[in-house]
């Protein structure tokens, strides 16, 4: 049980953290490849962020102070996150995948750093593989099943039905680490659909996809509440099992990037080899990027906590001296 201090904020630099955490998290709901998860592991904030989803409700003051700036960067994040990866998903799409990509590669280590201490049996290996297959296996279930649109939504009650079912399942890439909800809607093919509903005009003349969006939205907050207690009760009892389907889970989203119906459309509009090569070269060198920017802020983290360890184990030696 943690104690009524666990998620106070001490200092502006905190507050701060907190917000810069929540720009990242507004920024996963929008840019294909980063993880609101991963980053809150990187800045050392995962815990808090599970605990105060799951105690809302029974500590709502401590909670609410310690999401309200998460809240106000994740609002910052995903309108700056919509409006510019949604033009710059309009002309380079595979050129952005390969960023985000890159990000997700990166700061993979960041969520395998969980199970370094860990004895692999055969039913840790069991659940990492199946943390790999199942957002391949989504991935490519829907390029066979559908043809992913840039059309706009088409809205109708079991869409908007569905809706709420996708928003539900959705909210696990807030909470677990590795996964993109970008990547997810990519794997269901509703990324570029949603990305070209977003608009006055065409919201204006079609209200209902208003009402489709809203279903998404209330089964993401559900799923949240939902899940971020799920996943706490499986890390307290199963903290092994648990991490090491997180693990697969997170390196099965980097395959899936590539493997989805929003990518596949992009390699259909591949219309000659020089096309392809110059989306290629330039992908290639932003992914080497995106690996580069989060794997610094990984090494930076483990820095952190490795002096943090230290420091604690040398105020228990003075404490037993004494």
């Amino acid at each position: 049980m943690e104690n009524e201090n666990f998620l106070k904020i001490y200092s502006k630099k905190e507050w701060l953290l907190c917000l810069l955490l929540g720009f990242f998290i507004g920024l996963a709901v929008v840019a294909p490849g980063i993880s609101g998860a991963t980053i809150a592991i990187i800045f050392g904030l995962y815990t808090k962020l599970l605990y105060s989803f799951e105690n809302i409700f029974k500590k709502f003051k401590s909670c609410f102070l310690f999401l309200l700036p998460v809240g106000i960067g994740l609002v910052i994040g995903f309108v700056f996150g919509f409006f510019v990866i949604q033009k710059l998903f309009e002309i380079i799409p595979f050129i952005i995948i390969c960023l985000f990509a890159g990000l997700m590669i990166g700061s993979f280590p960041a969520v395998k750093d969980e199970i370094k201490n860990v004895k692999f049996d055969w039913k840790k290996i069991t659940l990492f593989i199946i943390g790999i297959i199942i957002p391949v296996a989504i991935g490519i279930i829907s390029v066979l099943l559908n043809d992913s649109s840039s059309e706009p939504i088409n809205a109708s009650l079991p869409l908007i039905i569905a809706y709420f079912f996708m928003g539900f399942t959705v909210s696990l890439t807030q909470l677990v680490p590795g996964l993109s909800c970008s990547a997810l809607l990519m794997a269901f093919g509703q990324f570029g659909a949603i990305l070209a509903s977003v608009h006055l005009d065409y919201l204006l003349d079609n209200p209902m996809v208003v009402v489709a969006i809203g279903s998404l939205g209330i089964g993401f907050i559900l799923g949240i509440i939902v899940f971020s207690k799920l996943i706490n009760k499986l890390i307290e009892k199963k903290r092994d099992a648990t991490y090491s389907t997180i693990v697969g889970l997170s390196l099965g989203s980097i395959f899936s990037m590539l493997v989805n119906p929003e990518i596949f459309a992009v390699y259909k509009s591949w219309t000659s080899p020089k096309t392809a090569l110059i989306d290629i070269l330039i992908g290639t060198i932003l992914l080497v990027i995106g690996i580069i920017l989060t794997y610094a802020l990984v090494k930076c983290q483990r820095k952190k906590d490795s002096e943090k360890e230290n420091n604690l184990n040398n105020n228990s030696l003075n404490s037993t001296n004494n």
